[in-house]
């Protein structure tokens, strides 16, 4: 009977500690929080940052008379190019994400990061698993606007919508009934989401199939076995909570540190264009999104910094689960050890000749 979710906790835990530790490693750590933060392993840990500027009059009518408010075309044109970068980027991201994935299965598989070496390797399968998640979105997105669609037109047309207060009764137990429906569509959703990553990966990953193939021959093994991955998934998400709850306290105590030197560096900086005469103008604007963008991506690859054990071992703790069910996998991850060389016989005496005969005869 293959191990169940609690038995392979151990070896994922020694995986990781020999990954790691075994010995240290200040590059290995690096490229591994690098692979792990692109490739979206790294726990957030809930952290939310809700910055506000401070209300100022003045600047305030300073910054909006930097752009021209008499066209509200100009407007609609920067939110609309806003729009497309912000997807340009994203789908970018998404692709390298989608390499990043197979790339972070060989590290853990080989116990070592090639990022080169792994990015020329794996675009083939990295480029299914892109094909494969975008598709997967734009279903998720077309289903999320059918599922909430629907019941506001039946509101709509009932005439729900232009007089609420009468039929508060409808409203608020259809709000009820839509919201555990969503809510049940959301948890599916990232349900198929992590065992994808986590199942299908890895034979897209050995066996060079689409995450459409690798789906269709997952499907029969979870029905065998509903309750083993039924356990797998439950087992996560109370690690992945914990690992976010451990991951969040990190980043908030290195906000904090962070703010210090940085808070003062803006300070002087804010100081200093004020004293040279500097304004909100689209050069200035331009030069604080930058540096905003820098400044979150340093943020974001130190918290993967803090991050590269949970970076290791959940993807350790799917690979020792899976290796279990899935026979290729097995024998990459526990390979059989090499034969015994076969020890020459000892040379035979040679024949007597017809006519002798041995000796003492």
């Amino acid at each position: 009977m293959p191990a169940n979710a609690v038995d392979v906790l151990g070896p994922a835990f020694q995986h990781t500690k020999r990954q790691l530790l075994r010995p240290f490693r200040a590059g290995q750590w690096a490229k591994l929080a690098l692979v792990g933060l692109l490739a979206g392993e790294v726990s957030s840990g809930g952290c939310n940052g809700n910055f506000q500027f401070p209300h100022n009059n003045t600047g305030t009518h300073h910054f909006v008379a930097a752009f021209p408010t008499s066209n509200p075309m100009v407007y609609a044109s920067l939110i609309a190019l806003l729009i497309v970068l912000g997807t340009v980027v994203g789908i970018i991201f998404l692709y390298i994400g989608s390499v990043m994935r197979f790339i972070l299965f060989d590290s853990v598989v080989q116990q070592t990061c090639e990022v080169r070496n792994g990015w020329g390797r794996r675009q083939g399968p990295g480029l299914r698993y892109f094909v494969w998640r975008i598709l997967f979105i734009l279903a998720t997105f077309m289903g999320m606007t059918i599922l909430v669609g629907i019941p506001a037109a039946v509101a709509f047309a009932a005439g729900w919508l232009k007089e609420p207060r009468q039929h508060l009764v409808p409203l608020i137990l259809g709000g009820i009934v839509l919201f555990f429906v969503v809510l049940a569509c959301f948890c599916l959703v990232l349900a198929v989401h992590v065992l994808t990553k986590d199942f299908v990966v890895p034979q897209m990953a050995l066996e060079n199939i689409s995450a459409f193939e690798g789906w269709r021959r997952f499907w029969p093994m979870m029905k065998a076995e509903k309750g083993g991955y039924a356990g797998y998934l439950g087992l996560k998400i109370v690690m992945t909570l914990g690992a976010a709850i451990v991951v969040g306290i990190v980043a908030t105590i290195l906000i904090l540190v962070l703010l210090i030197p940085i808070g003062g560096a803006g300070v002087l900086l804010v100081l200093a264009g004020k004293t040279g005469g500097l304004s909100w103008n689209a050069y200035t604007i331009t030069f604080a999104v930058v540096a905003g963008c820098i400044l979150l991506a340093i943020f974001l690859y130190l918290v993967a910094l803090i991050s590269v054990p949970v970076i290791v071992f959940f993807p350790a703790y799917s690979i020792y689960f899976f290796a279990e069910r899935y026979p290729a996998l097995r024998q990459v991850v526990f390979p059989a050890p090499p034969a015994a060389p076969i020890s020459p016989s000892p040379p035979s005496p040679p024949p007597l000749p017809p006519d002798e005969e041995p000796a003492g005869a």
